[in-house]
């Protein structure tokens, strides 16, 4: 995920107007294509569309607040929105029956990214950094274990580089496997919700392939980001005891803040589910709702993709690169091994 938590602070309206005016404009192309090209989608092509500005035209600095706010705050609000149009009881189902294959892809990402980071001569944060990622929530999960472990701004800017890569190679490519192996909707729903890093790729590539299989990565990847809070935990833990015995000293400080951290936007999500639940959302306007959430997933996506400097990513070297490309690999094939070992293939 992209952010961890809606900011209680919010600069000038206006200041955000440029980027977040070029975002919605181009998701309003990205949209329609979407319609005309259903295979691939509005939010693929927002991304695809949104790089391609990005790194052709170079949109200057004043766009970059609105660009921001587009995709993190609009990508959150899209989430919420999606809350309404599912019960409580499908969340809690979905999260359970997903819980189990979360873990073992979880572990397989840190086990791949401490054992090939050692092959490929990564250094220690750097390879926390991208297991992280691969494994929890992408960049909000790269940013909510740096005030723990403070790796260098070089270290953080290789991590959320890689995975950015991946991210959009899974929107992408995703879809199109799940077509060419058949998968139901739930069970690729399951694998985008276990094997792609960020939310809003999630997202995106769970609607790409349909609403059902959208609805269901949604559910897998929100239950998946609350990882985050136990992992930083003990990341917090294991810092602080290296800590003390390296500086002799007791309750070094480690800038941690669960607060910080906690994904609210989840919270949210649960309340406007359970708004639904209780029968508060009448069904004629859900239809209305999922379509303005649809929207703002494109519009979140078409901003990331605004992000997007290719030359820096190409920059960032190949031992990341690889690392990044393993974990990812030995993810996407182990959601698949353990769907297929169950009977949820």
């Amino acid at each position: 995920m992209n952010a961890t938590s809606i900011p209680t602070t919010t600069p000038n309206p206006l200041l955000r107007a440029s980027g977040l005016l070029l975002a919605i404009g181009i998701a309003l192309v990205a949209w329609w294509l979407g319609r005309m090209v259903p295979l691939i989608g509005g939010p693929v092509f927002g991304i695809v569309i949104g790089i391609a500005v990005r790194n052709l035209f170079s949109p200057g600095e004043s766009y970059n607040p609105g660009i921001q706010f587009a995709s993190k705050q609009i990508l959150q609000w899209s989430i919420i929105a999606l809350g309404f149009g599912l019960s409580l009881t499908q969340v809690a189902k979905t999260g359970l029956e997903s819980l189990s294959v979360t873990m073992i892809t979880m572990t397989t990402a840190f086990v791949t990214a401490f054992v090939l980071g050692r092959l490929l001569k990564v250094h220690n944060k750097l390879q926390v950094l991208i297991g992280v990622g691969t494994a929890i929530c992408g960049g909000s999960a790269i940013a909510a274990v740096t005030p723990i472990i403070k790796p260098d701004d070089h270290d953080t800017a290789f991590a959320i580089s890689t995975i950015f890569l991946f991210n959009v190679v899974a929107v992408l490519l995703f879809p199109l496997l799940g077509h060419m192996l058949h998968l139901s909707d739930l069970g690729f729903g399951l694998w985008a919700g276990t094997a792609i890093n960020d939310t809003s790729s999630v997202v995106a590539a769970g609607y790409s392939y349909s609403t059902a299989a959208g609805d269901y990565a949604t559910i897998v990847k929100l239950t998946r980001a609350t990882l985050i809070i136990p992992i930083c935990l003990v990341l917090a833990i294991i810092v602080a005891v290296r800590e003390k015995r390296a500086a002799k000293q007791a309750g070094t400080s480690s800038d941690f803040s669960l607060r910080r951290i906690f994904p609210w936007f989840i919270l949210w999500f649960l309340v406007a589910s359970a708004i639904r639940t209780a029968g508060y959302v009448p069904i004629a306007i859900q239809p209305a709702i999922h379509l303005a959430a649809e929207f703002m997933i494109i519009v979140a996506l078409t901003a990331i993709g605004l992000s997007a400097n290719l030359r820096k990513m190409a920059a960032t070297g190949a031992r990341p690169i690889l690392l990044g490309l393993g974990v990812w690999a030995a993810v996407s094939i182990s959601s698949l091994l353990v769907q297929l070992v169950i009977g949820q293939l």
